[in-house]
């Protein structure tokens, strides 16, 4: 492929050099076990201490409340299976939202299925949870409320604190899936009463299969996989050094540049809006105009189908998505843009860009130059769109 725009952030993202860097000697120089007692696993053993902190200050966490998962998706089965178990004597009622990621959804099926209830909390039509809602689903043997920090679809930007102090109010637990968020907004797990975080090394220029599980101290839950003491005997399994040191190296640059990279990624994401909502009719922005991820613009086309776009704009060099990465073999609609009150037919339209610190604004502008074009040819060919400039025409 001779040109590539890669605007599928939200996806995953390419590692740091310095992170790459920082990881190497872990994997053939410094490769002892962290756990093992003789002097040469000390230095892994100071790496993974190290990368604790890293993470613990992007989110004014202490250390020891910082365990390492494979990724954002076993951190989220962990929060909500580990809490049902421990607090059933209390409750078996958890409460999350129509709009999370499917780690949350499919997991909070599966309780559904061994006993437990869960109340799905509504939206409003850009994707932010229903805070009248949210507390009237509030009951006596209710034990956790889970939402996520930001949408993976539509960047929309919950409101954390609030959430938090609903559940500190009425004495439940507040886990956030974070995997989007983290490193890239502001959180601080005090401020917003948050109990439980998700996050993950790839969506921060980190490498795959590496996670964090933000527990805080108090919080009483059992292990999520068993067979060792690492973790302080909260996650087992041998510690992966290198992951764990690119994570950390991760989130101490993401959020060093935190500020400049949002402020620039905010420009370049409005820029693209505008041209987009100005140039090509029929279309919608989904998600909060303004509170939602830096990096994040998501539209449907009416008139279109998500995946022939996409293939269109493959073919042309950029790289997109009609969603979660997670559910990109799905020919069904986002259930998020459902959620959000879209109709079946325009959801199927969908488009996600999400962009980085090294896009351009020529990435930009050929992109929607090119997407034009796409959304044009492609309702060239649609018997519906004909019908409907039709209709328009005679009325």
């Amino acid at each position: 492929m001779s040109k590539l725009i890669y605007l599928d952030n939200a996806a995953t993202t390419q590692v740091y050099p310095e992170v790459l860097d920082e990881m190497l000697p872990y994997f053939t120089e410094h490769y002892g076990n962290p756990a093992a007692i003789y002097s040469f696993a000390g230095e892994s053993e100071q790496a993974v201490a190290k990368a604790r902190k890293q993470v613990a200050d992007v989110i004014g966490a202490k250390t020891d409340e910082i365990y390492f998962t494979g990724g954002g998706s076993e951190s989220d089965n962990w929060a909500l299976k580990a809490t049902a178990e421990a607090y059933a004597p209390k409750g078996k009622h958890i409460i999350t939202t129509a709009i999370e990621h499917h780690a949350i959804l499919h997991t909070a099926q599966w309780l559904e299925q061994h006993g437990y209830e869960i109340t799905y909390v509504g939206v409003d039509e850009n994707g932010t949870v229903k805070l009248d809602e949210l507390e009237a689903a509030i009951r006596p043997d209710t034990i956790l409320i889970s939402v996520m920090a930001a949408n993976n679809e539509i960047g929309t930007i919950q409101p954390l604190k609030e959430i938090g102090a609903i559940a500190r109010k009425h004495d439940v637990l507040f886990h956030t899936d974070a995997v989007q968020a983290f490193a890239h907004v502001p959180i601080n797990v005090d401020e917003m009463n948050i109990d439980m975080l998700s996050a993950s090394g790839h969506k921060i220029n980190g490498p795959k299969g590496i996670g964090v599980m933000y527990i805080r101290k108090g919080v009483k839950i059992r292990s999520f996989i068993h067979g060792g003491a690492q973790e302080r005997h909260r996650r087992a399994g041998t510690h992966n050094v290198p992951g764990i040191v690119g994570i950390g190296k991760a989130a101490e640059i993401s959020s060093a540049n935190m500020a400049k990279n949002n402020e620039y990624e905010t420009k370049l994401r409005d820029h693209l809006i505008e041209r987009v909502l100005n140039e090509i009719p029929y279309t919608r922005l989904n998600g909060h105009r303004t509170n939602r991820l830096p990096n994040n613009a998501n539209f449907c086309f009416r008139f279109i189908e998500g995946e022939s776009m996409l293939i269109l704009l493959d073919q042309a060099g950029i790289c997109g998505s009609s969603g979660s990465a997670c559910t990109s073999g799905s020919l069904d609609p986002s259930h998020v843009l459902l959620a959000i009150g879209l109709p079946h037919e325009i959801a199927h339209g969908s488009l996600r860009l999400t962009l980085s610190e090294k896009t351009t604004l020529e990435d930009i502008d050929y992109t929607v130059d090119t997407l034009k074009a796409i959304i044009e040819r492609l309702r060239s060919m649609s018997p519906l769109y004909e019908d409907f400039v039709r209709k328009n025409k005679e009325e």
